[in-house]
């Protein structure tokens, strides 16, 4: 065994050699699952140098630990529902504030410099190695989740306060929301094959499924609650959106490593600003047009 460290830093290192045997578990995770052989043999030695950095901070604690087998679900989770680069690059965000701990105990620890090199060419290896065919698609979900959030937040908000009936409101945003759905797929269909592009079926798949989604999710408060609960149904809608917003933005943000915030805002103000905007016409409409339900 080597020198004891201080009891600080000794706690510090325990963390490490455990998040080094999760982080390897997790990879083979990820690597079994490739079918990329390329992609199997960069995760399975990348596995291989965690286990090694597990193996280097036993040495100095003298503890055999347990993985943490929580993180571990949630990352298989993760992994199964968002794909490999979303949950590699979690791990990359992990690692970065490992790397400024490292940093930290580096004048005691020697080997902390050694371990952060090799963390940081792990990091340029995997964004070398990850090509998702999902990713090829961000900007036709992009198109697809927008247009629905705006047109179909609108179009729910006015009709709520037009009908204050919760199923009349969701028959309405059913029906325009398949059909736009339909409407959408079919348009981007049509203009990426006018711009030569060979995958244009499976981008407007992309653009319809993001939309019909995100129709569904929307109109699901109504389909719940009483007729008379409109109000509520509403409120409800507008968490919904919000929330579809603030997960997909952040989904973006993980994979092509850019800021969440400005793009969560700029979604989100235009998308309830259309609802308000929505909302008032729907109640001049009513008012204007005597109409009574």
């Amino acid at each position: 065994m080597k020198h004891q460290p201080s009891p600080s830093i000794l706690q510090r290192i325990l963390q490490f050699q455990r998040d080094e045997l999760t982080s390897s578990i997790l990879y083979e995770y990820i690597a079994g699952r490739q079918k990329d052989e390329g992609n199997r043999t960069a995760l399975m030695e990348i596995a291989k140098a965690e286990r090694s950095h597990y193996k280097t901070w036993k040495g100095y604690t003298g503890q055999e630990l347990r993985p943490n087998m929580l993180k571990i679900f949630f990352y298989k989770i993760i992994h199964m529902l968002l794909g490999d680069t979303f949950t590699i690059k979690l791990f990359e965000i992990g690692e970065t504030f490992g790397a400024q701990e490292l940093r930290e105990i580096e004048e005691e620890i020697p080997e902390a410099r050694t371990i952060m090199k090799e963390e940081e060419e792990h990091e340029d290896r995997l964004m070398e190695m990850v090509d998702e065919e999902r990713l090829h698609y961000i900007g036709s979900m992009v198109l697809g989740l927008n247009d629905a959030l705006v047109e179909l937040t609108g179009t729910i908000a006015g009709l709520t306060f037009a009908l204050m009936n919760t199923r009349l409101v969701a028959l309405s945003g059913i029906i325009t929301g398949v059909s736009a759905t339909l409407s959408m797929a079919a348009s981007n269909y049509l203009a990426e094959r006018a711009d030569g592009n060979a995958k244009a079926l499976k981008s407007s798949f992309y653009t319809g499924m993001a939309y019909l989604v995100t129709v569904a999710l929307m109109v699901l408060p109504y389909l719940l609650l009483p007729n008379s609960l409109y109000l509520a149904a509403f409120a409800i809608l507008l968490a919904v959106v919000v929330m579809i917003i603030a997960v997909f933005n952040y989904y973006v943000s993980v994979v092509q490593s850019i800021p969440f915030w400005p793009r969560f805002a700029e979604m989100g103000t235009i998308s309830l600003s259309v609802a308000a905007i929505s909302f008032v016409i729907g109640l001049l409409a009513k008012h204007l047009l005597g109409i009574e339900i």
